[in-house]
Formats: C-alpha cells, sequence, structure tokens
C-alpha cells in the first residue's frame, strides 16, 4: 500500500526516473524521508513535511529552494554532478511548483539523493568536527547576502527563550503529577538559569547582533561527508530563516561535543569534548572569520550553552505535555532527552573557563 502511494507521488514530480523499491530513512525527529530507488541512478529522497508542526509548507519549501539556488549560483566553477552533490537539488512538480499536495492534505517535496555520503550521529573524531565547522560556517558565508526579507519565519519564535520559557510554564500548570515528580530535579534547574539564558535572546533584540540566513538545525547528522570524512553537503534545510549565527554554532556544538547520542540513558557517558569544541571552532572561523564581529566571537561559548539549555528545556516540556511534538520510542523518551542534554550543561559548566580561553 504504501509503495504504491509513494509510487504515486514519485510521479507527480518532473525526473527521468523510473520507479523500482523505497528505503525508509528513521534518523529525523519530524518528518517522514524516503529514499526512492530507481531502475537507474540517481536515485531520490521524497519527504513528506509534517504540517503539524509546519503551519506555512509552501514558504517553507519557498525557503529551501531560495537558498539552495543562491549557493547554487556562487558555485559556477562546479559541473551539475558536482553541484548535485554539494548543494540539495530540489525538483519541479508537474505543476511547476516545488511541492505535492496529496488528497489527504500532506505536503512533500524531492531532492536528488547524494549517493556515497555517510552521515553521524555522534562524532568519535578531531576531523569530523572540523569539517562539520567548515561545512557549516561554509553555509553562513555563502548566505550571508541573501536578503533574509524574503525568508519566512518558519517556526514563529523557534529560538525565543521567553517564549520557551512560557511553553514550559504552560505545560507546568497541565501536567500528570507523576509526571512532574519524576522531572523535578529538571524542572528546579529550568528556574535557576533563567536570567543567564535570555543573554542573546537581548543581544538579538537590542539589534548589538545582527540577523542573518541561519540553518537553525545544524546538529551534526544535518552535514553529509565523503566516506573519507570530508565535509560535503549541509542537509535538511527545512528551519532556515532569519537568524543569529550563536543558533547555529551552539546547536552543532551540542550534538558535536556529545561524547554520546542524544538520547543516550547512560549518563556516565555523557561528557562535553573540548577538543571537539576546539576543532569545531577552528573549522567555523576559517570561512567566518571575515565577517564575525567580536562581539558575535565573545558570545560563541555562551551559545553553546544556551542551544544545549533550549534542548533540554523543549525535551523537557514536550515530556510534560505528554510528548506531542517529537517522535518518541517509550513513554519516558522525551524526559531521558531532557536528562541527557542536562547532563551535557553541567559537564560544560564546568569546563566554561578552558572553552572560553
Amino acid at each position: 500500500m504504501l509503495a504504491k502511494k509513494l509510487r504515486y507521488i514519485f510521479e507527480q514530480f518532473k525526473h527521468k526516473g523510473e520507479f523500482n523499491s523505497f528505503e525508509e530513512l528513521a534518523s529525523g525527529h519530524i518528518n517522514d524521508t524516503y529514499i526512492i530507488k530507481t531502475k537507474k541512478k540517481p536515485y531520490f529522497v521524497l519527504q513528506r513535511i509534517n504540517h503539524g508542526v509546519f503551519k506555512n509548507i509552501p514558504g517553507l519549501i519557498a525557503n529551501k529552494v531560495s537558498v539552495s539556488l543562491h549557493i547554487r549560483k556562487k558555485m559556477t566553477h562546479l559541473s551539475e554532478t558536482e553541484l548535485n552533490r554539494c548543494v540539495l537539488s530540489f525538483l519541479n512538480t508537474n505543476d511547476d511548483t516545488f511541492y505535492h499536495k496529496d488528497i489527504d492534505g500532506n505536503y512533500w517535496n524531492m531532492m536528488i539523493y547524494i549517493d556515497n555520503s555517510i552521515t553521524f550521529e555522534t562524532v568519535n573524531n578531531e576531523e569530523v568536527a572540523y569539517e562539520g565547522g567548515k561545512l557549516f560556517g561554509n553555509f553562513l558565508n555563502l548566505t550571508s547576502d541573501l536578503d533574509i526579507s524574503k525568508l519566512i519565519e518558519v517556526i514563529p519564535k523557534f529560538h525565543d527563550m521567553s517564549f520557551r520559557y512560557s511553553q514550559f510554564k504552560s505545560a507546568l500548570q497541565s501536567t500528570p503529577k507523576e509526571r512532574l515528580y519524576r522531572a523535578k530535579l529538571y524542572i528546579d534547574c529550568v528556574a535557576d538559569l533563567k536570567e543567564e539564558m535570555h543573554i542573546l535572546q537581548n543581544l538579538k533584540e537590542s539589534r548589538l547582533i545582527k540577523l542573518r540566513t541561519t540553518h537553525n538545525d545544524t546538529k551534526i547528522s544535518n552535514a553529509l561527508f565523503t566516506k573519507n570524512n570530508k565535509g560535503l553537503c549541509v542537509i535538511d534545510t527545512d528551519t532556515v530563516m532569519p537568524g543569529i549565527i550563536h543558533y547555529d554554532f551552539g546547536d552543532a556544538i551540542r550534538t558535536i561535543c556529545n561524547t554520546a547520542a542524544e538520547d543516550e540513558t547512560n549518563l556516565d557517558l555523557v561528557e562535553f569534548n573540548t577538543t571537539y569544541y576546539k576543532a569545531y571552532t577552528k573549522g567555523f572561523l576559517k570561512h567566518m572569520k571575515s565577517s564575525i564581529t567580536l562581539l558575535e566571537l565573545k558570545y560563541l561559548p555562551l551559545a553553546a550553552k544556551t542551544m544545549i539549555f533550549i534542548m533540554a528545556l523543549r525535551f523537557l516540556t514536550d515530556y510534560l505535555n505528554g510528548d506531542v511534538y517529537y517522535k518518541t520510542k517509550y513513554p519516558e523518551h522525551n524526559l531521558d532527552r531532557a536528562k541527557n542534554q542536562f547532563k551535557l550543561l553541567q559537564s560544560l559548566s564546568q569546563q566554561l573557563s578552558t572553552i572560553q580561553n
């Protein structure tokens, strides 16, 4: 049944492929993503975008396409084949749009699959951290002159700390007592960090730090690498919108410098790796050093702390709300994710002077 449905949707896009089979990619928290294997390569990636999470999907897809086209125009020295390996390439539908809306109201978009590439859920060597830094730094550099007024805010207040605290407060008022009891230690941590966690937002709102085109979901699994561990392509651009570089830097550090997966339940395995922090920062600044300001540079360490915290807060809030946002595999999954991030935050805080130096 699913194969028949995917075949039909696949045929709504302009391509020269013949549907052969499909394989589900299960790494994302939000969307449903499939590799469409055709009789001849290239293969394709067909994605159903979650309209429960994203309210303006045509605008979201317009953002993704605009960013890809902007980057591609700066890489005219590459062949079409090379471009399709280092920049996401979106396909038009037969109706000349970049998405198909099915009879159930679901939105689908399709890209050329980047073959012979790998991803990492966690980082296990300095080279991957450094290459990840170069990749995300270059993404910010290449999009630095993109007119942000042409981008929609895909998820309003996505990294707005006041908004996240407001959501958290609402969740506290409606959650069952049993969940409140299980999360009490972490609920107390949220209250203790409130003032520090608003510093970056205050700098943004005062316009001391400027808005740029940002990815907003720079976990290491959203970077493709060659099989030789060289950075290849930034993927999963659903959350591209105006933001500050600290969002992208901090979220990347959150995954790159965690010595375990973000839902690892053995917290003894969760530590903040300062060696990887140094390697990532070196790669990141390789492309950003000409455009980053001293004030932006000063607050990069706080960006790491803030983005770890905001993910801990979001996982905790979703747990208190009854797991309505993130996909979960078992009842305590979101609480385990939150515990993981709070442990990472504690490890970072213990090494903050080293990181700042």
